[in-house]
């Protein structure tokens, strides 16, 4: 699927090597760098509505996450902070010495470790839809149904050894729509064409491991991100929720974790904002990156 500017040009891509891995990249606009991280099952492609939104006003580097759409599926590297060295890294390739990053789900977890693990680098940090591991988080809703995404069904499921990628194996498509559309409020944002970039990359060699290692590295992430959380990053962050999803969950998560927290619920919208509400999202990042 190809991302464009607001003028309709496509981006540029790339795939150079970097901490290891070859990261794909797209990268369009004029100004200071943002960079996007996309979350799981999804790959760049999740951004195209939000990308012409923001390159009149920035470089956008959207970015494949390690074992996602174009980039490298390597069999080890799934922690976060791993993969935010793959950033940091792809920044640095591309001369970037500070950027902005934002990301979604666990490409959220992503950017967290982006700005922990590389503090002087991140001007700014937007967290969306997502919770930390190893952090408490709120009380469990007991009104929820066994197959929302908010009770955690799927962190015990993916993080089974072997068993995950047996029942999986030919049935990416239907799982993966069910999966993503179970968590929005308008389903019909889904569209065919980005259930095909999904379940591409799903079905890739190594694909679906890819996704099960990032749950499978979740204690790790939580012991390495340990030492940060009790050293609150400074670099300001945008918190953001959305109303028929985490809502308010995630800024009150991440001000345990940051000195300088905004909030945003992004309303008519559940899980994959960007493709439900992509223009509240996208002033909600403006208005932060200039300081609103």
């Amino acid at each position: 699927m190809n991302l464009a500017d607001h003028a309709g040009v496509r981006l540029t891509h790339g795939k150079p090597k970097v901490n290891g891995v070859e990261i794909h990249y797209a990268i369009g606009g004029a100004g200071e760098p943002v960079f996007l991280l996309h979350g799981v099952p999804k790959t760049m492609s999740y951004w195209r509505h939000v990308v012409p939104l923001l390159t009149p006003h920035y470089t956008v580097i959207a970015v494949d996450n390690r074992g996602f759409g174009g980039s490298q599926r390597p069999l080890t590297g799934y922690d976060t902070a791993t993969m935010a060295g793959d950033v940091a890294e792809l920044a640095t390739h591309l001369g970037f010495d500070q950027f902005r990053v934002a990301g979604e789900d666990w490409g959220a977890a992503i950017a967290y470790a982006v700005a922990a693990f590389h503090r002087p680098r991140v001007q700014q940090l937007v967290f969306q839809e997502t919770l930390l591991p190893g952090l408490p988080a709120g009380e469990h809703d007991p009104s929820l149904a066994a197959d929302d995404g908010r009770t955690g069904w799927h962190f015990s499921f993916f993080s089974l050894p072997n068993l995950p990628e047996l029942l999986l194996a030919g049935r990416e498509r239907p799982f993966w729509t069910y999966y993503a559309r179970r968590q929005m409020w308008d389903p019909s944002a889904l569209a065919e064409e980005d259930i095909d970039e999904m379940v591409h990359s799903a079905e890739q060699p190594g694909g679906t491991r890819a996704i099960l290692e990032m749950y499978r590295a979740r204690q790790t992430d939580a012991e390495q991100n340990r030492p940060h959380y009790a050293d609150p990053i400074s670099c300001p962050v945008l918190a953001v929720g959305a109303q028929a999803y985490l809502g308010d969950e995630v800024s009150k998560q991440l001000a345990q974790v940051a000195r300088d927290v905004r909030g945003a619920v992004i309303p008519a919208s559940g899980h994959n904002i960007a493709l439900e509400n992509p223009a509240a999202l996208a002033q909600a990042y403006l208005d932060f990156f200039a300081g609103g």
